[in-house]
């Protein structure tokens, strides 16, 4: 009879190891199996700021590599609405090929810097479609935010409260970043400290080089050439149409981020072929800078 409880007993004993060394082998498969949460989580949505209506601005990182790339839309709200389309179309994108993304890079997008702007054309909250846009409407009013400010005026690098557009006397703030949307952007480009930056505009049809005082940086002229090529739009050393101060790309550029503006040729077009060639030009250019370092 006792031979038999030990029996049991050593039976019972061997069932317990082996169930926890099912469990442990589990676990560490489960831990270097691809696709798991480590990598999903490279993946990540947050709120930079709010617009002075309290609307969220975004922004959606792809990738985990050391070079960090910015794309930017909608500054200029309403008015460029096809820019926020393009950066919304580049999310969808991303979504469905991770993989597009190099190793060594990481890529955020900020589908709508203005979504006061953009409101005020489209009439929506979020995400909208062609469908959405209003037919034979001024959309000028949406290039300003709430208060009336062009963003594109209201950073600082050679700020002024007499800023214009197309030679008008436009709103510039009362101060650099004195709009919630562009102090927002400011943190977020300081803290993330990326390596290039690209803002998409219309309608120009060219890509635009930044500076601020002095000499373009060798990087930003390289940048501007690799997406202008690819693209097909032209490239672009200066405007000269009017005079712009107070800009986004000048105040990267006085910080040392090298930043070019993509001008879709209309106010309508997504021009996605063109683009997507642009960005993959620059996935191609930044990583191979970072092999090269290796």
């Amino acid at each position: 009879m006792m031979f038999s409880k030990r029996r049991a007993l050593l039976a019972l004993i061997s069932v317990v190891v082996l169930g926890i060394g099912i469990f442990i082998a589990v676990r560490a498969s489960m831990r270097t199996a691809p696709n798991l949460p480590e990598e999903i989580e490279t993946n990540r949505e947050e709120v930079i700021g709010t617009s002075i209506q309290g609307r969220k601005i975004e922004a959606f990182t792809f990738g985990k590599g050391d070079t960090k790339l910015l794309f930017v839309g909608g500054i200029h709200g309403g008015y460029e609405w096809n820019s926020v389309l393009l950066a919304y179309q580049f999310l969808d994108y991303l979504k469905a090929n991770p993989s597009a993304v190099p190793e060594s890079v990481a890529v955020t997008v900020i589908p709508s810097l203005n979504p006061d702007g953009v409101y005020k054309v489209i009439g929506k909250e979020g995400r909208f479609a062609i469908a959405d846009v209003p037919k034979g409407v001024d959309q000028s009013p949406g290039r300003f935010n709430a208060r009336g400010v062009d963003l594109n005026r209201n950073f600082d690098c050679k700020w002024s409260p007499d800023a214009v557009w197309r030679n008008k006397p436009v709103g510039a703030g009362f101060a650099p970043f004195s709009e919630p949307e562009a102090f927002a952007f400011k943190n977020f480009a300081l803290e993330m400290q990326p390596d290039a930056v690209v803002f998409w505009h219309s309608q120009a049809g060219a890509v635009y080089a930044s500076k601020c005082e002095g000499e373009f940086s060798k990087e930003v002229l390289a940048i501007m050439n690799v997406y202008a090529r690819a693209a097909g739009y032209r490239a672009e050393t200066s405007f000269d149409a009017y005079e712009v101060v107070g800009d986004a790309d000048g105040w990267l550029a006085s910080i040392g981020i090298p930043s070019v503006s993509v001008e879709l040729t209309t106010h309508e077009a997504v021009e996605w072929e063109k683009n997507i060639a642009g960005i993959k030009a620059l996935f191609t250019y930044f990583a191979g800078k970072g092999n090269a370092v290796k």
